[in-house]
């Protein structure tokens, strides 16, 4: 089907969660926008992420304000073919104009006018503006230090979906937050023997004196802090929604039978050589943990609520072999290692972005998403305003405050001077349109109308 619309207020690249909260604001507020999404609505929910996934944080959290989910328990953690499900549902709520199928290939600003030019692969669009809503999670990153191509199976964590995806024999699992921390679990409780390279990290309480760590992190301020507390730059979350929930402890791993080590430092004909940092690493993780259930105690006391007492949540399990006289050096054959998982995260590609957007690094440069190019907005990245900005409900903040940007900008275009009025006469326009004149077609999921 080819594309009518060639000209549109706004365009968003990208239905996620971040396009889908970006197209709701932009609804309510009357801006005519297009939503573009080379594959599915909230695909990479159904086919970038391993089979037993459940969202991090419970139903009533992890959503948007004016939905919650269909059977799932608020206190559950959905599982990804749910949550994607929900951004589906969400965006048929309010009517979305979504078109699927269509991928963005390059955007350039216009010379001499106004807006930019798309190409897309069903043909060119010109916009006002446009809304990166692509997320954080586009490039998976194995890091240069991997091993050859060669017997060892590789994969990052992105490609992963279950153990009998595997061979037999045992794996390494390097990288320890979330999505490092479930899969070796995930293997270890099939029957694999896995080897998980440990980092630095923060681990919170899945739960404490009653609440969910969502919520002491909500009371405490923790979601709104607008900087990243210096070196915590490369420091992932262990936290997991599995099973219904549980604090991630390295220590009660080890003891299940996992082999932690430290950091992966090298390969080297078919020995790899790990740092000397897992027992800090351990400790900080502990540091971190205390650290919340001590605010949190303190919340409770400051403000007389009544939450039962958990004194054996500071209970510290002994330290396994393996952080006592930890593995510096392992032959992989011998150790009869024949995977790899590479849960070393991600890195953002926007590489289709032909605009002044970006610093010496490649960076997106903006204020709370607003862009130094005008007319760009970024939404859905970490640490976009505040803590909470990469996560479900926050991207929906975040688009809230963008799509007021976008109206007050709309505003100033509608003005006319009195000159202008005098020549417009009696001709109607769309105020703040910068396409009066332009014929905009309604968009929907299934195609265009």
């Amino acid at each position: 089907m080819t594309m009518e619309t060639t000209s549109i207020d706004t365009l968003i690249v990208g239905a996620g969660q971040a396009g889908v909260a970006m197209s709701e604001h932009l609804s309510k507020l009357g801006v005519p926008h297009l939503v573009l999404e080379r594959h599915r609505i909230a695909e990479a929910w159904r086919t970038a992420r391993w089979d037993s996934l459940v969202a991090n944080g419970p139903a009533w959290h992890d959503r948007f304000p004016n939905l919650e989910f269909d059977d799932v328990d608020p206190d559950g953690f959905a599982s990804k073919e749910q949550v994607a499900d929900y951004f589906v549902a969400y965006a048929t709520k309010f009517d979305a104009p979504i078109r699927t199928g269509v991928e963005v290939k390059k955007v350039v600003r216009n010379a001499g006018r106004q807006g930019f030019t798309i190409e897309t692969s069903d043909g060119a669009i010109e916009a006002n503006r446009v809304v990166v809503a692509t997320g954080p999670f586009q490039r998976p990153v194995i890091p240069p230090i991997a091993p050859a191509a060669g017997k060892l199976t590789q994969i990052h964590s992105a490609d992963y979906r279950n153990p009998e995806q595997l061979p037999a024999g045992a794996v390494l699992v390097v990288g320890a937050g979330s999505s490092g921390v479930q899969i070796a679990d995930e293997l270890q409780r099939a029957g694999k023997q896995v080897y998980l390279s440990v980092g630095p990290h923060d681990r919170p309480p899945r739960a404490y004196r009653g609440r969910d760590f969502c919520w002491w992190l909500g009371v405490l301020g923790e979601w709104d802090a607008e900087v990243m507390r210096p070196g915590k730059e490369h420091v992932t979350i262990a936290v997991s929604g599995a099973r219904g929930g549980h604090t991630v402890d390295f220590r009660r791993l080890a003891h299940q039978g996992i082999s932690l080590v430290g950091l992966t430092k090298s390969f080297d004909d078919g020995v790899v050589t790990f740092e000397q940092d897992l027992a800090e690493n351990i400790a900080r993780g502990d540091e971190n943990y205390l650290s919340l259930l001590n605010a949190a105690d303190a919340y409770v006391a400051r403000n007389g609520l009544d939450l039962p007492e958990e004194p054996g949540a500071r209970d510290i399990p002994p330290d396994p072999a393996c952080l006592i006289d930890p593995v510096l050096d392992l032959d992989l054959a011998k150790a009869g290692v024949t995977s790899i998982i590479w849960a070393t995260g991600y890195a953002v590609d926007f590489s289709w972005l032909d605009v002044d957007a970006f610093d010496e690094k490649g960076k997106p440069k903006h204020q709370r998403g607003v862009s130094k190019e005008p007319g760009i907005y970024f939404l859905g990245l970490p640490w976009l305003s505040r803590r909470g900005s990469a996560f479900i409900w926050g991207v929906w903040h975040d688009a809230r405050h963008i799509a007021d940007h976008i109206v007050t900008q709309r505003k100033y275009l509608a003005y006319r001077d009195p000159s202008q009025r005098h020549a417009d006469g009696h001709r109607e326009e769309v105020p703040g349109s910068a396409f009066p004149d332009s014929r905009v077609h309604k968009v929907s999921e299934m195609g265009v109308s």
